[in-house]
């Protein structure tokens, strides 16, 4: 182990429990589990994280009483049907050393779906509704709130009989236990509302409840939000006074901010790139000074040597690592080994991890697609047969096939024609605040040449070259370039397209329209780029918001940005046409043009066209040809990167 991260690595001690090291795999939905219980997809997924190294793994959220259902895959720990899951996901972990802590769970009024899709009934301290939801909840009866104690007391029994070393009651982001103790939300009369003691009661209740029903070695932790980033929400001095009040009655605290009841709050919930790293960790900190329990900070800590620093400057105890984890689940031992290049840092996207999970399809990670999916990709299987295998274009999912295939024995070549590696990834890093994307590639590459990858830049492979390589297979992943389409009057006007804006390729008006077909991050970041510089900038999109198809965080805390920056939205547009200082829209479900003057230069981004023209040389190919990424059809990069996984493992 390496000397400078001696903190992260030193063991840490809870009752008669000790945790290997301060890595912690916080509590995250995967939408892995089936039938409300543990699977072997479940067990298989946080087997790699505690082989990956992590010191503590606690497990998604489990419903503690019927009216938890928040969603359709999560787990529940009402009956006893979920204990053996549970104690196969236990003793799986326990055999790589990782201690497993449960997480129990009511979301109160913070329900997103029902499994039948019709609204829910929600139930709450009181009839408060929330802002993101758009839910108005029914208020718990006194009956209701003793069957919920009682559930979480019952819960935890299942859990240690299952073998867990402890579990962590949920109460941060504006859940059940939040919604209690916040004065706005709870506007209760009776023992449970109307002052500072009774609204802290069903905290512990439920503390006394877990007690009573699990033996004097079990741990039990309280998760909370330091402030919730709402208008509605608990502040932090309400959060610090609770906290002081409750210090005793947990093992530890596991601290994080913002709230899901709003859209400014959730946004902290899986906070993007646009975040500074440990930024929350100052606010666990200034109550760490305060309370006697332990405390753990999670909250946007991709690096060891950053967890280190906050234990070390004794801001937390314990560090969650959550999606640094999903990205590589061997970081732990890597950093241990002392093999930091080696670690394939999350970039902070949410596209396909918080991502997947508001699609309700199972966890994964665009740069690792391996994760979400061990049963199938966990381990790296040799080839039965070494082939000649040609990669043409060195974008991340020509990387990601070719690093694969090398793994697994294959001759590798990776042909790329201009002078970097990265592909549309080099854009994208351009783009404001997103600079991390630009990870992507150097993860990847790392990954090629340490898989053994021959890497040939500034050569574009076409039907002689292949006929000189004579290779056995072929995979095609040349990408896509921006879409032009023929747009009337565009000979008499200034018009020019994203990745030229991105470039610094053209100059740009003073007054700006970006016309944005597919709703995603490049016509927001193209916007904000623009609108940084000075332009007056306009957006026009297709969908029914700017950032419609991209996750719901980033697309959040993004429109808040371009709403500070004045720039104006116009949705539901559709470009029809442009003269010298005019942009014609048509609204895309009315029947009433949009009709926009005084614009100087129209910036298009309009999706992109796949480059298909080796494709084209290459028919009648007698070997394996794989077709992978935009020159299939254009998409992102995680279609890319899975598929060049895919076409990897195929060979």
């Amino acid at each position: 182990m390496t000397a400078s991260l001696a903190h992260l690595y030193s063991p840490l001690t809870i009752r008669r429990t000790t945790i290997k090291n301060r890595i912690m795999s916080t509590g995250h939905d995967t939408t892995l589990p089936t039938a409300f219980v543990p699977n072997d997809a479940l067990v298989a997924y946080q087997t790699a994280r505690a082989e990956g190294g992590a010191g503590l793994i606690v497990i998604q959220v489990a419903g503690v009483h019927e009216t938890a259902r928040y969603t359709s895959h999560l787990l529940m720990a009402t009956s006893d049907a979920c204990i053996p899951g549970y104690r196969r996901l236990a003793e799986a972990c326990h055999a790589q050393g990782a201690t497993v802590f449960g997480q129990l769970f009511h979301p109160g009024r913070e329900i997103m779906e029902t499994a039948e899709g019709t609204a829910p009934v929600a139930y709450a301290p009181s009839a408060v509704p929330n802002q993101r939801f758009h839910v108005m909840p029914r208020a718990m009866s006194r009956v209701m709130i003793d069957e919920i104690v009682e559930g979480f007391g019952a819960a935890a029994a299942r859990l240690e009989a299952a073998g867990l070393d402890g579990v962590e009651v949920v109460g941060s982001h504006g859940y059940l236990p939040a919604q209690f103790v916040n004065p706005r939300v709870n506007i209760r009369d009776d023992l449970y509302g109307g002052s500072f003691d009774n609204r802290l009661r069903f905290i512990r209740d439920v503390v006394a409840a877990i007690r009573r029903a699990t033996g004097p070695d079990f741990i039990l932790g309280l998760r909370f939000s330091t402030e919730d980033s709402d208008l509605h929400g608990l502040t932090a001095e309400e959060v610090l006074a609770a906290l002081k009040s409750l210090d005793g009655s947990f093992d530890y605290f596991n601290l994080t901010v913002g709230s899901s009841a709003s859209f400014g709050g959730a946004l902290h919930i899986a906070p993007a790139m646009a975040f500074a790293s440990g930024y929350g960790a100052p606010a666990a900190a200034a109550i760490k000074r305060q309370v006697s329990t332990p405390v753990f900070y999670t909250g946007r800590v991709n690096q060891p040597q950053d967890a280190d620093r906050l234990i070390a400057r004794g801001e937390a105890d314990m560090v969650g690592m959550t999606r640094a984890l999903i990205c590589d689940p061997e970081m732990p031992n890597k950093a241990e080994q002392n093999c930091f290049d080696d670690i394939r840092a999350c970039i902070a996207c949410n596209q396909a991890c918080i991502g997947h999970f508001q699609l309700g399809v199972p966890i994964s990670c665009i740069q690792h697609p391996e994760t979400g999916r061990e049963l199938r990709y966990g381990r790296i299987t040799p080839a039965a047969i070494r082939k000649r295998v040609l990669v043409a274009g060195g974008g991340p999912g020509g990387l990601k096939a070719a690093a694969v295939a090398a793994s697994r024995g294959h001759d590798v070549t990776l042909y790329e024609a201009s002078d970097r590696l990265g592909g549309q990834a080099l854009l994208a890093q351009l783009l404001p605040r997103r600079s991390e994307f630009g990870g992507i590639v150097t993860n990847l590459t790392h990954e090629a040449e340490q898989a053994g990858v021959r890497i040939v830049k500034r050569t574009r492979v076409d039907a002689d070259l292949v006929g000189r390589e004579k290779p056995d297979a072929i995979i095609l992943a040349t990408g896509a370039l921006p879409r032009r389409p023929e747009v009337p009057g565009a000979e008499t006007a200034h018009v020019v397209d994203a990745w030229q804006v991105l470039r610094d390729q053209v100059n740009v008006g003073a007054s700006v329209l970006v016309a944005d077909w597919r709703c995603d991050w490049i016509g927001m970041g193209v916007a904000e780029k623009l609108a940084r510089a000075g332009c007056k900038v306009r957006l026009a999109v297709t969908g029914y918001m700017p950032g419609q198809r991209i996750q719901s965080y980033v697309r959040d805390h993004w429109a808040g940005v371009l709403h500070d920056l004045g720039i104006e939205v116009i949705p539901y547009a559709e470009l029809y046409g442009v003269d010298a200082d005019t942009v014609y829209l048509s609204h895309v479900s009315g029947k009433t043009p949009i009709i926009v003057d005084g614009i100087d230069t129209l910036v298009l981004s309009l999706g992109h066209d796949a480059e298909t023209t080796l494709e084209a040389q290459l028919v009648g190919f007698a070997g394996n040809l794989h077709i992978i990424g935009d020159c299939m059809t254009p998409r992102t990069a995680e279609e890319a990167v899975l598929e060049g996984l895919r076409a990897a493992w195929e060979l």
